[in-house]
């Protein structure tokens, strides 16, 4: 089906397919071009019956619609990297300071990664939609509490956490792309675990970064200083250090932003490796708790964000590391 008989069959405006197109992150479609199908036709009369019936209007629907094809993209992305990584041929990892190894499958890795894909599609297709399910049900039950005026009269307050690879930008000269690769999976895969565990919630991965957000002040501290403990003891990964901070933030598109984002990113800056540091809100916070100390260290300026007195956190003494299995069987 060409563009001009698919926006007749779902009843909609050429402007407002291609709206609807461009929200889905394709390109201009030619109107002679034929590429259309039943299924890009009956996505089209699903958004247009939203609007038409008054359930969204315009905009949100296309904004909903930009979320789905965002979050779809990179998870198709990614989903096709592991598969390829998964059928690849087996091979003696290059040493640090040999010749570059392949980050790019092969043909073959590559349509055999294609085929598999392919025929696990409909298998996977559930799996998404129950994780979506679950995920929606829960960012629901955040909204609803942040938006009880008994709770806080101070908006949405979170605690915000970085954790960034220490000597990263060194070991990346000396890395082939497959175990930078490796790696950078490696840390990705270790820090969900530990966020989700303690019932965090990861924001965002960038390379050697993560940042991560909880809604009570203990589970992250445990966050931060399990994920200092745990790359300490993996003999891939090199030491992590951490900032956090407490307070307001603004979340849009599934990130968050404000004052306290931008905190918590010039304490992990300043943090040493294999250490955590807190802003005086989280400090204070965790003061009335137990398993955790905080020791305030000298006043300094941050970037962006002026004078700030950090602590250095750790455990208390005789506390006891939870580990991931104990609390997430």
């Amino acid at each position: 089906m060409g563009r001009r008989e698919v926006s007749r069959g779902a009843q909609v405006s050429l402007l407002s397919a291609r709206k609807f197109w461009h929200a889905l992150g394709f390109p201009i479609v030619e109107d002679e071009e034929a590429m259309f199908t039943e299924a890009d036709l009956m996505a089209l009369k699903a958004v247009a019956r939203l609007v038409r019936e008054e359930e969204l209007d315009e905009t949100t629907a296309l904004a909903m619609t930009r979320a789905f094809a965002r979050t779809t993209d990179r998870l198709a992305v990614w989903q096709t990297q592991l598969m390829a990584e998964a059928l690849a041929p087996i091979e003696i990892e290059a040493a640090l300071d040999e010749a570059d190894a392949r980050a790019v499958p092969d043909l073959a890795a590559a349509e055999a990664s294609a085929l598999k894909l392919a025929d696990m599609a409909d298998a996977l297709e559930p799996l998404l939609i129950y994780a979506w399910r679950r995920h929606l049900t829960a960012a629901i039950s955040r909204m609803l509490a942040d938006a009880d005026p008994e709770r806080s009269s101070e908006g949405v307050r979170r605690v915000v956490g970085f954790a960034d690879l220490v000597n990263f930008t060194s070991l990346v000269r000396r890395m082939t792309e497959r175990q930078l690769a490796v790696m950078v999976q490696r840390f990705e895969a270790l820090c969900t675990d530990i966020v989700t565990a303690h019932g965090g919630r990861v924001i965002k991965t960038v390379g050697d970064e993560i940042l991560f957000v909880t809604i009570e002040v203990a589970p992250a501290a445990a966050i931060a200083l399990d994920l200092v403990d745990t790359m300490a003891e993996d003999d891939l990964l090199p030491d992590v250090r951490v900032g956090m901070a407490l307070g307001p933030v603004l979340s849009r598109l599934g990130d968050v932003f404000g004052t306290t984002v931008n905190r918590a990113s010039r304490l992990t800056s300043v943090a040493p490796g294999g250490g955590v540091l807190v802003d005086d809100a989280l400090a204070s916070a965790l003061a009335s708790g137990s398993g955790f100390e905080t020791t305030a260290l000298r006043r300094r300026s941050l970037r962006g964000i002026g004078q700030v007195t950090p602590s250095e956190l750790r455990r208390a003494a005789g506390a006891r590391r939870t580990t991931i299995r104990e609390v997430h069987p």
